[in-house]
């Protein structure tokens, strides 16, 4: 039977959120705090916009964070076979590969993670302003979508050899319990580096069809890399995470994050740079690492400097896009190199 109800809750949220769209582009204080002012998004048909808020594809540091560790899978594995990455054509198809499922599972990730913690969303300052807690896409709308963005990511994993294929998809084990998990650990940020750079397994295998003890100290060390970044984006939150029970790595070390954040990022650094070194990268790649932990120690002493800052804690996670393009830079040029 049709149901006039629900036709007019979607207008409602359609005029809702023409009204939102309106309000940013008169006053940018009223965006989300970690959206680009004046994004590309913005100038969609107001439609559109709603589904690719849903994809973050306003705020893209998380698909440069998702990507950056497959580039670092792709050319270890290169360096494994003793030959420099991009020198093959398939190399650079892989690459394009990893950059659209890069975009799209990131995408399917963000609207799964709304759709799960749509209540707590709409109790925090920072995203309240979401798509669903404002009512611009309904939690139905959402999981078509989320349904549309698995099955593309589906279509970009089966261009990869069968070993990656089965590998991508254990991912799916990681990204369904990751929401669940700020409710019953004070680790959150851990599940996400366990999550969020499974590319570096996949990189790596898709291009030499298997796993090697490289691939999983590679793997490793981006993991402590996400502790320590999203660690840093957590202190954004701490107010509003105490009032509506969210655990986080930034709650649980206090005034001693900066230490932490630094400790993850020195073993972050030592294992990527142990990986190098088991696939023969050699000096070179160690001195062009240097560069990213210059980075990082750069990063410790801002945020010491202003750790009550929700503003410098979010231009320090931005930040790590250029410490992913330094990581992925020192392996490459390495590759060629050595």
């Amino acid at each position: 039977m049709f149901d006039l109800r629900y036709v007019f809750s979607v207008r409602h949220s359609r005029h809702r959120f023409a009204e939102q769209v309106a309000t940013r582009m008169t006053d940018p204080s009223q965006a989300p705090a970690d959206a680009i002012p004046q994004s590309w998004v913005d100038r969609v048909p107001p439609r559109m916009q709603p589904y690719l808020r849903l994809m973050r594809l306003d705020r893209p540091i998380g698909t440069w964070l998702l990507f950056w560790p497959s580039v670092f899978g792709l050319a270890m594995g290169a360096a494994a076979q003793q030959r420099p990455f991009l020198s093959w054509l398939s190399d650079w198809w892989l690459l394009l590969v990893f950059a659209l499922g890069a975009i799209v599972m990131r995408g399917a990730g963000c609207t799964y993670n709304d759709i799960v913690d749509r209540d707590i969303d709409a109790k925090v300052e920072r995203t309240r302003g979401r798509p669903i807690p404002s009512g611009a896409v309904s939690p139905k709308q959402a999981a078509i979508f989320l349904i549309a963005q698995l099955a593309v990511g589906l279509a970009i994993l089966l261009t990869l050899n069968w070993f990656s294929i089965f590998l991508g998809a254990a991912s799916l084990i990681l990204i369904a319990i990751y929401p669940f998990m700020k409710r019953v650990t004070w680790w959150p940020q851990a599940w996400l580096g366990l999550t969020f750079n499974w590319g570096a397994l996949l990189g790596y295998a898709a291009v030499t069809e298997h796993l090697a003890p490289a691939a999983y100290v590679l793997y490793a060390g981006c993991i402590f890399w996400t502790l320590g970044y999203d660690t840093i984006y957590a202190l954004q939150d701490i107010e509003d995470d105490a009032l509506a029970g969210v655990k986080s790595t930034a709650r649980l070390f206090g005034t001693r994050t900066p230490f932490y954040v630094f400790m993850f990022y020195l073993m972050a650094t030592a294992l990527i740079l142990a990986a190098g070194v088991s696939v023969r990268l050699g000096g070179p790649f160690a001195v062009m690492v240097l560069a990213a932990a210059s980075h990082f120690v750069w990063q410790i002493r801002r945020l010491q400097r202003n750790l009550n800052d929700p503003a410098c804690a979010l231009h320090l996670f931005r930040a790590n896009r250029d410490a992913g393009a330094l990581i992925a830079a020192a392996i490459i040029m390495a590759s060629w190199i050595s």
